[in-house]
């Protein structure tokens, strides 16, 4: 017998790490899981912003952890998934969301900051998806939801101007095909969801330049809303997609059609 579709789209029992889960979109994702019944492991660079989204959700009456990480290094990876293990005893979903940017003209970008984004954006979401990979294969089970963004399929003319970023994207969609193809038969889901221009601390700087274009020229049109990104994660995370893998799913109000 088939379940209930709100059956399909139910989280309780399920251990989710979101990297990059204190703040923006990553911080929206988490809580999107959290309502739909799952534990977290929000993962964080700084302490305070990591403190106060910890606090504010188990205060909303969720099951939520947090852990320092910079995923660009294999140790902080493996002791945020050791923790989640020994803390909620599994790990079923893995968000890779933090990222990084650096904006500059190809002749100017200096190769530090190239290589920078590349650790974090590309590389740290590997690691993750490694080391959280190997716990899922222990099960048989799980789903690993990578975020790329439009700029992993697209690019303008009149910018912005991030080659470390866009290709870092692009590449991350790649991984996300590979990495279902590898893991398909063994249990493992693993899709991507490319969002447009939603606010956050990464993106307003260039949302400010670029809004009135948007506003002219994207299908539905306007910047992503808050919470326009909650159902797309729960959906890929739970049942209600076990027949979908190696996706990318652009949210971005049509820009790439």
């Amino acid at each position: 017998m088939t379940k209930h579709v709100r059956e399909l789209f139910e989280l309780t029992g399920k251990t989710a790490i979101v990297t990059g889960g204190s703040r923006g979109i990553g911080k929206e994702m988490a809580e999107g899981l959290a309502e739909a019944g799952a534990d977290l492991m929000l993962c964080a660079r700084r302490q305070e912003w990591l403190d106060e989204t910890v606090d504010e959700f188990t205060k909303r009456g969720f099951k939520a952890s947090g852990k320092l990480c910079d995923v660009s290094k294999p140790e902080d990876v493996q002791a945020v998934v050791d923790e989640t293990t020994s803390r909620f005893g599994s790990v079923d979903i893995l968000i890779n969301n933090a990222g990084i940017s650096w904006g500059a003209m190809p002749e100017e970008m200096p190769l530090e900051r190239w290589q920078q984004v590349i650790d974090v954006n590309l590389t740290g979401c590997f690691l993750f998806a490694q080391v959280a990979g190997r716990e899922m294969l222990k099960k048989g089970s799980g789903s690993i939801i990578n975020i790329a963004s439009i700029a992993g399929l697209t690019s303008s003319p009149n910018g912005p101007f991030y080659a470390g970023y866009a290709a870092s994207k692009a590449g991350l969609i790649g991984l996300t095909r590979e990495l279902a193809a590898s893991w398909g038969r063994r249990g493992i889901r693993v899709n991507a969801i490319a969002p447009g221009f939603f606010h956050s601390r990464l993106a307003d700087a260039v949302i400010d330049i670029y809004e009135r274009s948007i506003q002219e020229t994207n299908v539905i049109p306007r910047v992503g809303n808050e919470g326009e990104l909650k159902g797309v994660v729960v959906f890929l995370a739970s049942d209600a997609a076990s027949y979908v893998t190696g996706q990318t799913i652009a949210v971005d109000g049509g820009m790439t059609v």
